[in-house]
């Protein structure tokens, strides 16, 4: 049995109807959502050893109302003057606080400050300085954010989302005076479907790829019936307009790393004709990272691009205007998140907006440039069924890796990593950037990360490895890449690092054990096979006294190294 993953919410109101609703929707048999003492957020922030932190947990929700936990801004509740430095001052100090909480958990949540819908403020003065909530308010909000921001693993939700969505029904003055509830069950239920029940899932939950139909879809009108020039797109119409937006908001999905591939029943040439001409086209094929645009069975189609590009069901979803498509990919692939779609077409952005399914807990630069590195795979695949051989083929790409020891700068990629791999993943381990950045810098543990390029593109960082160096006995923590850059040698260079730093910190013996789970059996079969290193069932071992040649095919650059 696995064990128990923790939420713990500490409030300064009742927030018995929200830990309830988390533990409703929980689809883990070994997830408990708890709260702390009521309106105990201080001491137990503050004491590392308070029992509310037994058992561990590995999300932790810090949610508070204004006056409570900002004093000067209590002062401006009460009628006083209230300079923004000293908003400042207080804000960052609770932000302080919560950094060092966050050191503690995988992840942090602190829903943003808000007031009930009700409260009028100052009416039309309310967003003068000094004098209004409602401008006390949103300083206070953005100085928190900006003060979470350097934890990597701490995150200001929106709140006004919730409220919104809820509108008068947000707060009952009935419930605070009776029962301390700041806001309604209702509102609270709406706050618990807005974050993961688990810390360490909040990059891998997230989708990967969107397949998407043309006609109806992207654009209006058939294309085989009324050719490019003809769509519906862009111009004064509302359609139009409604779709060119629609087509926005999944740039913005693309932009931010997301997938797109379009899967389409049209003849091929017309379907990229449409998207390279027409002057209203916001996405162009160089957008998509592949298509099927053909007259073939659509989740037979979707089935093989999600091959291609190496992915699962479970990472995609499928938008078509026709039921019947919907219907079909559903039934042959589960999986596959297959939302229903509006057939108002003014309504198109919003239904994507509406999806969840894409949410992640930041952006990095390997995110913004993914459909460019998938493209440059297709390339690189063209390439190898040019080339005789598979050495003469890894010869050709002009390899580059840069290993470096973990730093500030590399923490976001490596967690995001660490925690979405799981095919070349030697021990599965998950872990918040808080908690991978407070376990490397502890005693015996080392932890690197490689950079991979080619001639043909920058794969980004793409690997991860560490050991754990007990007196002369070293132990492989983490050995996890890509399955972009599975089979081409970086497996070796990795090796090669782990060796070289184990014989350097005067280590006997260097072991890999591997932890196996229903996808790893890809990292398991290469240490089995491929590795060189002695094996007794899942365990690998290899003598740091023997120098491990990195693939005369590759070029390492070592930043750990001086000169």
């Amino acid at each position: 049995m696995g064990s128990l993953t923790v939420t713990l919410i500490l409030a300064d109101f009742t927030v018995k109807p929200l830990v309830q609703s988390l533990n409703r929707r929980s689809a883990e048999p070994r997830f408990a959502a708890r709260s702390g003492p009521f309106d105990q957020v201080l001491p137990v922030l503050l004491d590392p050893d308070h029992a509310a932190w037994q058992p561990a947990p590995s999300l932790l929700v810090v949610w508070t109302r204004p006056e409570a936990a900002v004093p000067a801004y209590a002062r401006l509740l009460a009628g006083q003057t209230v300079a923004p430095d000293d908003l400042r001052r207080d804000v960052q100090r609770f932000a302080d606080l919560l950094r060092t909480a966050a050191g503690r958990v995988a992840t942090l949540l602190a829903p943003s400050w808000s007031r009930p819908p009700v409260e009028r403020g100052l009416g039309l003065a309310d967003l003068r300085p000094g004098m209004g909530l409602a401008h006390a308010l949103t300083l206070m909000n953005l100085t928190l954010a900006d003060g979470l921001a350097p934890a990597g693993n701490a995150f200001v939700l929106d709140s006004q989302r919730w409220l919104a969505q809820c509108g008068s029904r947000s707060w009952n003055p009935k419930l605070w005076y009776l029962g301390k509830l700041a806001w309604t069950p209702e509102l609270l239920a709406l706050a618990a479907a807005d974050w993961p029940n688990s810390g360490s899932k909040l990059v891998a939950q997230a989708r990967k790829i969107l397949f998407l139909d043309l006609d109806e879809t992207l654009w209006g009108e058939i294309l085989g019936e009324v050719g490019w020039r003809r769509l519906t797109l862009g111009g004064h119409h509302p359609v139009g307009e409604a779709l060119r937006d629609f087509q926005l908001a999944l740039k913005r999905l693309k932009d931010r790393g997301v997938l797109l591939a379009i899967l389409s029943k049209n003849r091929e040439e017309l379907a990229l004709e449409a998207l390279r001409e027409h002057p209203e086209m916001v996405l162009r094929p160089e957008d998509f990272v592949g298509w099927r645009i053909d007259w073939n069975d659509k989740a037979a189609n979707l089935a093989a691009l999600l091959e291609e590009v190496n992915l699962l069901p479970q990472s995609a979803v499928f938008i078509d205007d026709n039921p019947a498509e919907r219907a079909r990919v559903r039934e042959a692939l589960p999986e596959v998140l297959v939302p229903d779609w509006p057939r108002d077409k003014l309504r198109y952005r919003e239904a994507l907006e509406r999806l969840d399914c894409f949410d992640s807990a930041g952006l990095t630069a390997e995110d913004a440039v993914r459909t460019a590195s998938y493209m440059a795979e297709r390339q690189r695949r063209q390439s190898r069924t040019a080339v005789g051989s598979l050495a003469e083929w890894l010869g050709s790409l002009g390899l580059t890796i840069r290993v470096a020891a973990l730093g500030a700068d590399t923490l976001p990629r490596a967690a995001q990593l660490l925690n979405k791999t799981n095919q070349m993943n030697l021990r599965t381990r998950r872990l918040g950037e808080g908690e991978l950045q407070h376990w490397a810098v502890q005693p015996g543990q080392r932890l690197w990360v490689f950079r991979v390029a080619d001639r043909f593109g920058d794969y980004g960082l793409t690997a991860i490895t560490g050991l754990t160096i007990d007196g002369d006995q070293a132990r492989v923590s983490d050995f996890l890449l890509s399955c972009r850059v599975m089979g081409r040698g970086v497996e070796r260079a990795m090796l090669h690092v782990l060796v070289r730093a184990a014989r350097a910190a005067g280590c006997r013996t260097l072991a890999a054990e591997g932890l196996p789970t229903a996808r790893n059996g890809p990292c398991l079969e290469f240490f089995r096979r491929e590795s060189g290193w002695e094996g007794d069932g899942d365990r690998y071992v290899w003598d740091p006294a023997r120098d491990y040649p990195v693939p005369g095919h590759v070029s390492l650059i070592d930043a750990t190294r001086p000169g």
